[in-house]
């Protein structure tokens, strides 16, 4: 692997040297093609396949183009036939002036690989333009002792046009005193002379009037023409003389208006009024006297407009010191202008990608060249760009660059970087130029969604309305656009934790239980929810985003569900049921203390927690303050000492409330019976008749023998019931209870309530308490009355399982106050 890597690396070194070595031949190539100005744009102006040597589909294949150095594209490429077309007419002298030749300078760029080509386009001149005179009339002054051969300066006509169609002769109505001479001044502009051929005569004529006509050398030519009017004056002999007939100035563009460039002077011989002179400037163009002035008294010239070097470099200026006769004197000044740094180097940007794909290799994003319009170190340049960006400038030929990426970007770093580009010149001062360049970064679905949490717990109250909002999952992703749109979904395969009353955990339909918005992410149930069924269940979430492929994200839902109060307390003793109350009543003692325990309301609740607070109050009783009930444990016991006075049979009503919100309530009666005393052998009701007494005693007696002996059988039978009810499981033994002569118990089972029969002669039925609500675990009792006429005497079996307390085991012969205690209820 390593060997061919670094053989990939010398074939691309050696590629890059050719390419190279091809790039700078090509820098050194020119095309000169040449174009009539006026030439109707769609034009012919050469073939590049011809005229360059190139290959016929090469053009296009490495996407060519050609960039001029102005902002205008005068000319157009054609890549699939290599010609070069005008796509406007092009005027000479709006792009050059009056320089010569005209020519444009352009650069073939071809990509795939790189390489430069130079062109030269050269317009030439058409004859577009007539001779025009500044002036339309011209005034002379001659006098009258001018000799023959006398030379008189005219205004030189102007043409737009340069070379053969420039103004080429100057001709002069007929007349018998001037004939017109062509002369060239040292800058090589030709302006006419008038000569004189024959002496004036101030007399005999004071003024002449002529025609002056320029005349091109185009072909037809063009003509202009002025009229020339000169004024014979009396004598003045002397004319005005320069100091020096030839002055040569420099100065610096950025020189202050208003600032002397030159001083001439010039001197007259004559006196008077033919020696003053005056000076002015002759022959001067339209730009001459917008940017310079001379005073006409002094000969001082000053600048009065601005000066670009880029555009003039010098000016020829002919002044002319002129006296009151008429005579004058010419020199001329030639004022150079220097460069000085005041142009900024420019930018012109030819190709520039705007937007890169993340993790894409090194792009070239622009493709740029750099002019100074100054000169010299003034117009050197040097580019940068800040350093803390992954990007590089690499220079070609001929004030080329290119910015290019330094390697693979991350969109998630950073997703724009703005580029500013400097260039500046090597002046004095040094002037620079920024040109920016924003580029976005593409994204590429490479981060998979997060959730905000691995684990999200929501609470919900039992018995909600359907299509509740229980709550919502949130995950992000790092892409953008389509690889950020999330869509979220339910994993259902889940297991869900199912913990209804102690049982183990068992699977649940979530996609039956809650619904998941696909864009949201937020969570609604479906159906109401019951605590007591469903305690919590969890699920998966997954959050997958728009990309192609698409990456996900999961995470843990659970929901716990959370008790309401939608079950009232449940009373399991006493039986609710009137004629077993009154059957089987409780017995209370005359002259029982005060605190003696009468009984125990025994109540579950189906809910939990505060729900399940269960507290209980006597609401109504046969004898106010006899009695009274324990708010928490549900005992009844005697308020005060029980005496005489009071009835016979007590009526309580014990109310049982839970605390939940709104608080949920039972009631259910009680019946006393206050007798005289449980050692008695026979105990009659309190309103049986006298008579019987004596041989309700003796049946007692005769019971009580019988009893203790049918209760020693069956307590024996009751050990190996439980030994059977241990072998055959749980079940087994509550559905054997069953009630066995005639005593007065209750028989609990599976929250069902069974009255039992009217006497306790053999094995009183079994209480069985399942573990519901309230209650921590499953009880079965034996509760009965021995002797029918309820005599006094209990005999209450404990709980048959093996986990109970060892001193509530086995069976007890209690009195009241003892069974009432005994129960080995367990409350929340």
């Amino acid at each position: 692997m390593e060997i061919g890597r670094a053989g990939c690396l010398r074939t691309r070194q050696v590629l890059l040297l050719f390419i190279s070595l091809g790039m700078a031949w090509a820098g050194s190539e020119t095309g000169r093609f040449s174009v009539a100005e006026e030439t109707p744009s769609g034009s012919l102006v050469g073939n590049l396949i011809k005229d360059l040597g190139l290959e016929l589909g090469e053009l296009a294949s490495r996407e060519t183009q050609v960039v001029s150095n102005d902002r205008k594209q005068p000319l157009q490429l054609d890549s699939s036939t290599g010609d070069l077309v005008l796509s406007e007419p092009l005027d000479r002298e709006e792009l050059c002036g009056s320089a010569e030749p005209c020519v444009l300078h352009f650069q073939v760029i071809m990509k795939h690989p790189l390489q430069f080509l130079r062109l030269e386009l050269e317009v030439t001149d058409v004859n577009d333009h007539p001779p025009v005179f500044l002036e339309k009339e011209m005034l002379l002054e001659i006098p009258e002792n001018s000799p023959v051969g006398a030379v008189f300066l005219l205004e030189s006509a102007k043409d737009l046009d340069v070379g053969v169609n420039a103004v080429n002769g100057y001709e002069v109505s007929p007349n018998s005193h001037f004939h017109v001479k062509l002369r060239v001044n040292p800058d090589g502009e030709k302006y006419p002379e008038l000569v004189l051929d024959e002496a004036l005569d101030f007399e005999a004529q004071p003024e002449l009037r002529l025609t002056l006509t320029a005349l091109d050398g185009g072909a037809p030519p063009r003509s202009g023409t002025a009229a020339v009017r000169v004024m014979v004056v009396d004598i003045n002999d002397n004319a005005p003389a320069f100091e020096r007939p030839f002055y040569e100035v420099t100065i610096p563009e950025d020189s202050v208006l208003g600032s002397q460039v030159v001083s001439v002077s010039a001197w007259d011989s004559d006196s008077g009024a033919n020696g003053e002179i005056s000076y002015t400037f002759s022959h001067g163009s339209e730009d001459i006297r917008k940017t310079f002035d001379i005073d006409g008294k002094s000969g001082k010239v000053t600048l009065r407009g601005s000066l670009d070097f880029e555009t003039t470099q010098s000016y020829s200026i002919i002044v002319q010191a002129t006296d009151r006769g008429g005579l004058f004197g010419k020199a001329a000044v030639r004022i150079q202008v220097t460069d000085v740094n005041d142009n900024a180097p420019e930018i012109a940007v030819s190709s520039i990608t705007s937007e890169i794909l993340e993790n894409s290799p090194v792009t070239v994003v622009m493709l740029f060249s750099i002019r100074d319009r100054d000169e010299g170190e003034n117009g050197r340049t040097v580019c940068s760009i800040p350093e803390d960006i992954p990007f590089v400038l690499k220079s070609n030929v001929a004030n080329y660059y290119t910015l290019e990426t330094e390697g693979p970007l991350d969109r998630e770093a950073r997703a724009q970087y703005t580029i500013t580009i400097t260039v500046s010149d090597l002046g004095t001062p040094r002037l620079q130029s920024q040109h920016n360049v924003t580029v976005h970064v593409s994204d590429v679905n490479d981060n998979a969604p997060t959730f905000s949490q691995a684990l999200y717990t929501l609470f919900v109250l039992e018995n909600n309305s359907p299509a509740l909002h229980i709550g919502s999952v949130s995950a992000s992703d790092r892409d953008a656009g389509t690889n950020a749109q999330l869509t979220y979904s339910l994993l259902t395969q889940d297991q869900a934790t199912q913990q209804p009353q102690g049982q183990g955990q068992e699977q649940v339909d979530v996609g039956a239980l809650v619904a998941l918005d696909a864009a949201s992410g937020q969570l609604f149930a479906l159906r109401a929810l019951d605590y007591e069924t469903l305690r919590a269940f969890e699920f998966g979430v997954r959050a997958s985003d728009g990309g192609s492929p698409a990456l996900s994200g999961e995470a843990r839902v659970r929901v716990v569900l959370r008790d309401a109060n939608d079950h009232a307390p449940r009373v399991l003793y006493p039986p609710r049921n009137g004629s077993a109350a009154g059957a089987c009543p409780e017995l209370v003692p005359r002259g029982a203390e005060a605190g003696y325990v009468v009984s125990k309301v025994v109540a579950v609740d189906g809910d939990s927690g505060r729900n399940a607070w269960l507290s209980y109050e006597l609401l109504q009783a046969t004898e106010p303050g006899l009695f009274g009930v324990w708010a928490h444990s549900g005992e009844v016991r005697t308020a005060r000492p029980v005496s005489e006075r009071d009835a016979p049979q007590q009526r309580l009503l014990v109310q049982v409330r839970d605390h939940g919100e709104p608080p949920l309530s039972a009631s259910v009666a009680l019946h006393v019976l206050l007798v005289d005393g449980f050692s008695q052998p026979y105990l009659p009701r309190p309103d049986a008749p006298a008579g019987q007494a004596g041989q309700a005693g003796q049946a007692l007696t005769v019971s009580l023998v019988v009893a203790l002996a049918a209760v020693s059988s069956l307590f024996l039978a009751s050990v190996l019931a439980l030994v059977a009810a241990r072998l055959c499981g749980r079940g087994g033994a509550g559905a054997g209870a069953v009630a066995v002569g005639s005593g007065c118990g209750v028989s609990v089972a599976e929250g069902r309530f069974f009255p039992a029969g009217a006497g306790c002669g053999g094995v009183g039925p079994l209480v069985d308490v399942g573990g519901a609500g309230t209650l921590s675990q499953s009880y079965q009792y034996e509760v009965c009355v021995s002797g029918g006429s309820g005599t006094g005497e209990f005999k209450f079996m404990k709980p048959i399982i093996p986990n109970l307390p060892p001193q509530l085991a086995g069976e007890q012969i209690v009195d009241n106050s003892t069974l009432r205690n005994s129960f080995g209820f367990n409350f929340q």
